[in-house]
């Protein structure tokens, strides 16, 4: 006798993930709005009551959702500054690139991420936001201490370049812009940064 599906992925651990990964699929294809935990448990097979065991509502899995996209940003923002030329600027283009990349590949996905990120208080996305971005506070902290940027609170120096590169994708995104400019536009952007953010003098 065969064990029901909803039994078998719950044993076996990985219906949290299935859940995850056929939100993912939901968000990307119609958006936040439409995101409905009994269409996720009739897609993957399982009773509408079995995804309460891991998300006791619909809040709760948008949260997971977006902590999760933070991890897969915060991998692609590592692996892309640890790969090829170590220089600052190039680390700082790749750095920048990641992040624009993974904007224009999951639109709503971030903005799902960026509003689960500035609700008051701590929560597991906004620890996983600290921890994606970590590796652009370090890049712009050590742009300080070699003196390529000015000295100054970084968040406020790091918010400038947030602010372009979110810009930037947001123009595509929104079919303003023509994807394929996307990194032509993000180099430029970088260097216009680092000009200036430039110490003085």
């Amino acid at each position: 006798m065969s064990t029901p599906p909803d039994q078998r992925q719950y044993h076996h651990g990985d219906l949290r993930t299935a859940l995850l990964t056929a939100a993912d699929r939901s968000v990307r294809a119609h958006g936040v709005a439409q995101l409905s935990l009994r269409d996720l448990a009739r897609e993957i097979g399982v009773s509408h009551a079995a995804p309460r065991r891991h998300f006791p509502d619909r809040q709760s899995l948008l949260d997971a959702l977006a902590e999760n996209g933070y991890t897969r940003l915060g991998e692609r923002i590592r692996a892309a500054v640890a790969s090829g030329d170590d220089g600052f600027a190039p680390r700082l283009r790749r750095a920048a690139s990641a992040f624009a990349h993974f904007a224009t590949e999951n639109p709503a996905l971030l903005e799902l991420m960026n509003a689960a990120k500035h609700r008051p208080g701590d929560s597991p996305v906004s620890r996983s936001a600290d921890t994606a971005f970590a590796p652009l506070v370090d890049l712009i902290r050590e742009g300080q201490d070699r003196h390529v940027l000015r000295a100054g609170p970084f968040e406020e120096i790091g918010l400038i370049l947030y602010a372009t590169m979110n810009g930037i994708a947001t123009l595509i995104n929104n079919g303003l812009v023509d994807a394929t400019r996307l990194d032509d536009l993000t180099a430029a952007a970088v260097n216009q940064f680092l000009r200036g953010a430039a110490p003085h003098g």
